[in-house]
Formats: structure tokens, sequence, C-alpha cells
């Protein structure tokens, strides 16, 4: 295997040449060609991701499939315009120039994908990847392994190795990966393992995007409606039974609220996730990846209720299915591991407040989150808690659509992340801009070469210019 990937990788350095020449339309047909392959494969990609991670066929369609329809569609629709040199402005220093940003590939790449959203993951970037003219090498999970593999079967059917190619394997052939000298390396993954690619990147001086996660904070004030909020909490807690990076993570609420909001949650995720006779619907939640993360988030509730947190909705498990219910935890003690890391399960922890500024000091005193949620009818009061927190992306009175618009960045900041992608802002991810200059025949260089000693009008002309 690692003797393929030199040979792959060193086919690739040599083509990125080529292909850094292709046009829009070249790079259109292959999308369309891509979209093709997918909508080929697509009933196995869902059969796939129903025996990796319990999926429904609707869930894959909305959050996997469908998704990579509209992201293939967008860029196709735009790519011409994206790939046009960009005219800027002139300075007085160039007054006679042309100013333009070309958008070169930056050449071969290296996209790591996880295994919460195998499919999306994986296909979001290398979409990017190509409608910026790159080379790519994918590395999908194999925590997912039969998502990896009908992954790999679409690749192989529209690419030449010498363009894309994609390798199964365990962390040992992600360990040999990186430590080849890629243009780019796009990684999506756990803040921990970003900081291992991230140092491996700097060895060969290897830009980076890295896509984490972390613990994403909902707020909800005291002109919230509840009803809303807890519908929609549920459902964005629960999608992939919580195995979302940008998954709403805890509950901050008005002390007097909580309660009540417990009620209205355990409502909605009735209705959602259980059938009439109160069973839980296997059909529409997923389970966990493995017995190891299983394990983990079982861990977690433990660890909290043995240190004082209170169980008000749920907790069981079910390690045969790998299921662990709908679980709410309140009243949870500060030393709760539950609260030191990314949960990455269906586990909500309600946290009560007093004042607006207690929540924010909270949120302000972890880790910059992937997203942060709001739920509050109250204008100035949103406005206020946006411009005193930081997140990679923020929803106000929803959660989780803000990773659907390809007109949008989306990213982390700091421990949730390091660039951005979809849409134009993946595309740039994958290019250089590149400056360039075109200098007129008529320009008048010549006014500050030396010698300077009689060049002080011309000094005393640009400072009254500029």
């Amino acid at each position: 295997m690692i003797q393929t990937i030199n040979s792959v990788f060193k086919a690739q350095q040599a083509y990125k040449y080529t292909l850094r020449n292709s046009n829009a339309t070249q790079r259109i047909n292959k999308l369309s060609a891509l979209k093709s392959s997918i909508e080929k494969h697509e009933k196995e990609i869902y059969a796939a991701l129903r025996s990796d991670l319990r999926k429904s066929e609707f869930e894959s369609a909305i959050t996997e499939v469908v998704f990579i329809y509209s992201e293939i569609d967008y860029a196709i629709k735009n790519l011409s315009n994206w790939m046009s040199p960009m005219k800027v402005g002139k300075t007085i220093t160039a007054l006679t120039a042309k100013n333009r940003i070309y958008y070169e590939p930056k050449g071969v790449c290296l996209i790591i994908s996880p295994w919460n959203y195998p499919f999306q993951l994986m296909m979001a970037p290398l979409i990017s990847a190509i409608a910026a003219g790159n080379c790519a090498i994918l590395k999908p999970s194999e925590l997912s392994s039969e998502t990896s593999s009908i992954l790999c079967r679409v690749i192989d059917e529209c690419f030449e190795d010498s363009e894309i190619c994609c390798f199964e394997g365990d962390a040992a052939i992600s360990t040999h990966l990186l430590s080849l000298p890629f243009d780019h390396i796009f990684f999506t993954g756990s803040t921990a393992v970003g900081k291992i690619v991230m140092e491996a990147a700097a060895k060969n001086l290897t830009s980076v995007t890295l896509e984490l996660g972390g613990k994403s904070p909902t707020i909800i004030d005291e002109t919230a409606n509840l009803d809303d909020a807890a519908a929609k909490i549920a459902w964005g807690k629960l999608t992939n039974a919580g195995q979302t990076c940008i998954a709403p993570d805890y509950i901050l609420i008005p002390d007097h609220l909580q309660a009540i909001f417990v009620e209205k949650y355990k409502v909605a995720v009735q209705k959602m996730f259980f059938t009439e006779s109160g069973d839980l619907n296997l059909n529409s939640y997923a389970k966990i990846i493995n017995n190891r993360h299983f394990n983990r988030i079982e861990a977690l509730i433990t660890d909290a209720i043995e240190k004082g947190a209170q169980m008000s909705y749920g907790g069981k498990g079910d390690a045969s299915t790998q299921t662990i219910l709908p679980t709410i935890l309140s009243s949870l003690p500060e030393n709760a591991n539950i609260m030191k890391e990314e949960i990455f399960g269906p586990v909500l922890p309600i946290i009560p407040f007093k004042s607006i500024e207690e929540a924010i000091s909270l949120i302000n005193s972890m880790d910059k989150p992937l997203a942060l949620y709001i739920f509050s009818q109250d204008k100035k009061q949103t406005q206020h808690m946006i411009k005193n927190t930081s997140a990679g992306g923020t929803c106000v009175n929803d959660v989780l659509i803000h990773i659907s618009n390809p007109k949008l960045p989306f990213g982390g900041v700091n421990g949730s992340g390091l660039g951005s992608c979809h849409g134009q802002f993946g595309f740039k991810t994958f290019s250089h801009e590149r400056a360039v200059v075109f200098q007129s025949s008529f320009n008048m260089s010549n006014l500050i070469y030396p010698p300077y000693e009689k060049k002080g009008w011309v000094l005393k002309w640009m400072k009254k210019l500029m």
C-alpha cells in the first residue's frame, strides 16, 4: 500500500502542471461526471450509510447526498465566474497599471474525512478541489468502512489515479500520507487529531484547512419561543444520534425556564423519534458508530451522575445495538467531564443562568466553538450576544442550517478550525490568489529611481496625492 501511495503521489505531482491549465468547461465536465456516478450508486450509498450508522434513507439524502448534489450544481453554475481574474483598483504608485488577482490551483491536495458524515464530508471539499483544478488523494475514515468503500468506487469510475485517487486504510495510512509534501491538506475531524495534522504539515510548510468541532453552545433567553426552540434543538441534537460537529452541545437557559424547556424537549423528542407505542423508532434514529464511542458516551453520563448531575430524561443505552437513548442532564457540577469535551452523542446538558452576561462569560471561558445558537425574539439582545462571543458560525432561532448555504463560509476559529469551505469559499481554499500587475508602456516608474538628491518634489507630491 505504501509503495502504491508513493507512486500515485509522484504521478499526481507530475500531472498537476497539466491540470492547472484546465478550463472551466473541462472542470465542469468532471463535476458533472462525478454527479452522474453518485446518482448511479445512490442506493448503494444509502445502504452503506445504513450499515455504518443506521441512518435512514431520508436522513442520508438530506444530510449527505442531496447536500452534495446542491454543492456540485452551485459550483457548475458559478465556476466560470470564480475562475475569471478579479479586477482590483489602482494605487497612486501605479496609476497606469492594471491589477488582477488570478486563481491558480494549489497542486496536489490531501483530503482526510471523518466517519460521522462520511460521504458529505469527503465529497464537499473534493468538489472544491476539482473546481479549483487540483489533483487530490482522498483518505476516508476506516470506521465507516462500507461508505468508504462505495465512495472509493465512485472516484475510481470518474478519475485516473494521476488526478484523483482514494485510499482506504487505518491510521498508519494517514500517518504516511501526512509525511508527504502535499501542496494543501484539508482535514475534518477532532481538535486533537487536527493538532497532529497541523504539526505534520508544518514540516513541509504545507497549507492546511482544519474543520474541527468543539462544544457548540445554545443560548435560550426569556423572550424565546420555547416550543419552537425545543423542536429545533431536538432535531439538531439528535440527527445522526448527536454525532454532528455542529450539533447543539449544551443549553444555557434562564433558571426559571429550565423545567418548562425540559418538558417541551421531551415532547419534541417523543414526536420525532418514538413510535405511538412508546418504543424508540430505529428507522429514524441512528446508532453510535462503534463500541468504543458508545462506551465513551456512557462513561461521560456515569461520571456526571456520580459527581451530582441529575438525569432529567433518558440515560439508558443498549450495547448490542450501539444505541443511547436521547438524554438530558441537569444540575451539572463544574468538574463533570461532559463539560470538558465535545459530547458527540445524544446527551444534552442544561445549564441555568441568572443573566445573559453569566451565559456569555461561560461561553467565553471555553475554546471558541464551531457553532453558536441563539433563541431570542429580542434583536438588541441577540446582537449583544453575537458581538460579545466568537464562533465559527451562528444561527438565530434555528440550528445547523447555516451549513447548507454555499453562499456562506463554513469553518471554525482557533480550537474549532482554521479556514473555510463550501461554494466560492471552498474554491478559494484550494486556490492560490496570485497578484498580477500589468504595467502600461506609459508609466512614470522612473520618478522613484535614484539618485534621490533631487527627488524631494516627487515625495512632496506623492504625499499630497495620497
